[in-house]
């Protein structure tokens, strides 16, 4: 067992945010510390106390889409579905009424690299919670029948995705910067892979890629970490330590290109412009996290935009350039993109784009000092907020044992923004951004916007 953060650090640390932030620090000092344990079988065990009588329990699996090939594309999110659809030793119907009687609320997702299964309860109900997660990933039976009915499901589930244009676009973006790799394919896969789907397919993904090493069970809340470690030993210790099958890990390659799919009878075009950047562990993580913040998020619905210390913003609702403005910084294990999702009318786009792209190249020449702090300022309090409720810090520490090996205390995330200063800005800017190939996804009325090479010269300035 051992506690993710030294006090020595958290000293050190806080007396550096002393000399440079404005607000008292002190209270962060006495902020839970998580503790983190292995089982015999490889598999980590972390928890933190948060106030209040509920718990938060969950199991973060380092599985995805990304581990997919192009064959079975599909399947993690296709067996997430079917986790829920009962086991050896309790139908679909009895998982519902015991999760209903306690009160309870299970949840699940999938991404392109985790896959994440967690249940809030009261602190009483912290085993069974437990016990029902390691039943449904250890003992579902995956019956074929279910796999049939549940395609149609899924299918439905797609054409929702699809009428939700913000991310069709950024499954494009990722589609065109990740061409032939495996994290450039959608989460949920193409129709063919779903209608072909199988009971072995499933199985085999199972044996494969959910092996002790790779999970982590996490408790938030009121729940002591010698019991959650005991309840995990009881229900995890058995989960195998290899699969049966080495693990598919394609790396990421990079491609600066585009797709433009153009729908001229849109009311306004959608577009995502990025540029590659590192990946979670990257020392210059965040730099872009405090850029991604300082340019900021605004749509027409919002009023007051014009007054935004962002220029990019306040430009874009003063002038009308985009109903939508939003900056993005996503990260996996080993890349990531950083950039900027916008919505504007056709006639508006030529402009609209020259004032994104100048935006995101003037981080390699210049930085709004002013700018810059609100940001650092507006990252912390936003930060703080989720370190309340067991269901948010369940998902920081998940998250980040998956993807740093630790988890971070406040303090040092507080400190790492703090840190982030105009030399930093600009230096990651130049070392990622500048003169860089972008990679771009649009769709709607985008005849206005300039071609590729046009736009690739705008990611550097010939006036310094």
């Amino acid at each position: 067992m051992q506690t993710i953060f030294s006090s020595k650090i958290i000293k050190r640390v806080n007396r550096k945010l002393a000399r440079g932030f404005s607000f008292s620090v002190a209270n962060l000092d006495t902020l839970p510390k998580t503790t983190l344990s292995t089982l015999g079988n490889g598999l980590r065990v972390a928890s933190e106390p948060c106030a209040g009588d509920s718990v938060t329990v969950g199991v973060w699996v380092d599985t995805g889409s990304r581990y997919e090939t192009e064959e079975n594309n599909g399947v993690a999110h296709f067996l997430e579905h079917l986790f829920f659809k009962g086991t050896k030793n309790r139908s679909q119907h009895d998982l519902e009424i015991e999760i209903e009687n306690m009160g309870g609320h299970l949840n699940a997702y999938t991404s392109r690299e985790q896959t994440v299964f967690f249940a809030r309860v009261f602190k009483n109900d912290a085993g069974k919670a437990l016990e029902i997660l390691s039943d449904i990933l250890q003992n579902s039976e995956f019956d074929p029948r279910q796999v049939e009915a549940e395609k149609g499901t899924i299918l439905r589930e797609m054409q929702e995705v699809e009428g939700q244009i913000e991310e069709v676009v950024f499954d494009k973006l990722h589609e065109t910067a990740y061409r032939g790799c495996s994290l450039g394919r959608t989460i949920l896969g193409p129709t063919e892979n779903i209608q072909g789907m199988t009971d072995s397919m499933i199985r085999d993904y199972v044996d494969t890629h959910y092996t002790a090493p790779r999970m982590v069970v996490v408790g938030a809340g009121a729940i002591e970490h010698e019991a959650l470690v005991k309840l995990a030993d009881t229900h995890f210790g058995n989960v195998p330590t290899e699969g049966k099958k080495p693990v598919t890990f394609e790396k990421a390659v990079y491609t600066g290109s585009e797709i433009r799919w153009r729908v001229d009878d849109m009311p306004a075009a959608h577009i995502a412009y990025a540029l590659p950047i590192g990946g979670w562990t990257d020392a210059d993580t965040f730099p872009f996290m405090v850029m991604q913040a300082m340019i900021g998020n605004w749509e027409e619905s919002i009023p007051g935009g014009q007054y935004s210390r962002s220029p990019l913003l306040s430009k874009s609702a003063d002038l009308r350039m985009a109903k939508k403005i939003s900056g993005f910084c996503t990260q996996y294990s080993d890349t990531g993109l950083f950039g900027i999702y916008a919505v504007g009318e056709a006639q508006a786009l030529d402009d609209l784009m020259f004032n994104v792209q100048g935006f995101v190249t003037d981080f390699s020449y210049q930085v709004d000092e002013e700018l810059l702090e609100q940001a650092k300022k507006q990252m912390i309090i936003q930060y703080l907020g989720i370190c309340d409720g067991s269901t948010q810090v369940c998902e920081e520490v998940g998250r980040q044992v998956l993807s740093y090996g630790r988890r971070m205390h406040p303090v040092e995330v507080v400190a790492r923004i703090q840190a982030v200063d105009s030399n930093a800005i600009m230096a990651a800017a130049n070392k990622f951004l500048y003169d860089q190939c972008h990679a771009l996804a649009s769709i709607g009325p985008t005849h206005e916007m300039k071609d590729y090479v046009q736009m690739r010269r705008a990611t550097y300035r010939l006036d310094c």
